[in-house]
């Protein structure tokens, strides 16, 4: 039984041609001619060369040379321009019949996803130039703090304690320097913590997370007091876990200044903080009695950046943004709970 290709050939969406060894094409179908904008009469009137892109012209002249000694080429590219004066490009599987002197020849359009690479590269320039001006102004912002600071602790020092007898001046200046020295401390281990993303190394340790509490109370423990706030945390079922020491404290940092910032009016901040086993992962639970959010309307913004859910004027939607990117650098979870006016719950799986 004799079976015509003749009907593939003419209705096939991808591109067929058949050219001869001096690189002149002898048949192509409707798939080719629809994309260039040429006539058959045309296509087969001048060189390949008259049809390809300036730049692909000697690679694929190169192409034409290798499969003269009969190697099929598979997996090229090339550029070719329309009539109309657009670049396309091509992908090609290309083979020979030594006897015949002929090439054949099939190709996909893939000038859409040319594009759509191109887009991708550059956005990935725009988002490199993005990161490293944002770690120049990391490094500058952090740098340029240390000098207020360390000026802090330079008048702080000064200060003659043993002159003074007004017992709650004392224990105002205590808590400055007491400030101040942490301050500089987290300054420090944010620098360290900088160097470490970008060498792609972030430190993971045992992080003790009564001590790191601690940590974090003590350097806004004026703060604290001012707000009244009152911690329940019992860390007794899981005292550590394996974590980025930095990110543990920036953590309970933004979750206690949040929970101290939308604090209801009428009663005191009730911050609970506590940790446990659930199979084999270590989970840390934070809740406090808050202003809390609609879950509804907000479910979907509460961790990016810039989102505000009350009218307070240092508010910054900033927070939250930082914590749920910690916890996803390091393939951990967060989850949130939340009724207007009873509080929000956090849960971390580690």
């Amino acid at each position: 039984m004799s079976i015509s290709i003749e009907p593939f050939f003419e209705k096939s969406l991808d591109i067929f041609c058949i050219a001869d060894y001096n690189s002149h094409f002898i048949k192509v179908n409707p798939a080719f001619v629809n994309l260039l904008g040429y006539t058959e009469d045309e296509l087969y009137a001048k060189h390949i060369k008259s049809f390809i892109y300036e730049e692909d012209v000697m690679r694929t002249l190169q192409y034409g040379e290798e499969l003269r000694k009969s190697i099929p080429l598979n997996n090229i590219e090339n550029r070719y321009v329309t009539k109309s004066g657009e670049i396309v490009w091509l992908h090609w599987t290309l083979m020979v019949v030594p006897e015949d002197k002929l090439i054949y020849g099939i190709a996909k359009d893939i000038t859409y996803k040319k594009k759509l690479e191109a887009e991708r590269v550059e956005k990935l320039f725009e988002l490199d130039k993005k990161s490293r001006d944002l770690k120049t102004l990391n490094y500058k912002t952090s740098h340029d703090l240390r000098s207020p600071i360390n000026n802090i602790q330079t008048l702080v020092d000064l200060i003659e304690l043993d002159e003074i007898e007004d017992q709650q001046l004392l224990e105002i200046i205590g808590l400055i320097k007491e400030s101040s020295d942490g301050l500089k401390q987290s300054l420090d281990d944010y620098v360290d913590c900088i160097e470490e993303v970008d060498n792609l190394d972030l430190k993971i340790e045992e992080i003790n997370f009564e001590s790191t509490f601690k940590k974090v109370q003590s350097s806004i423990l004026a703060l604290i007091n001012d707000s009244r706030a009152t911690f329940i945390f019992d860390f007794s079922e899981v005292e550590n876990v394996n974590f980025n020491r930095s990110y543990m404290e920036s953590i309970l940092l933004n979750f206690i200044t949040n929970s101290i910032k939308y604090a209801r009016t009428d009663v005191a901040p009730i911050i609970k903080i506590s940790s446990k086993f659930e199979g084999e992962k270590v989970k840390l639970i934070f809740s406090d009695n808050g202003l809390g959010f609609d879950m509804n309307r907000v479910q979907n913004k509460i961790f990016k950046i810039s989102q505000k859910f009350h009218n307070l004027e240092d508010s910054k939607g900033v927070g939250l943004y930082l914590i749920h990117n910690y916890i996803k650098d390091l393939n951990g979870e967060i989850a949130v709970e939340s009724k207007v006016n009873e509080g929000t719950t956090f849960t971390i799986t580690f």
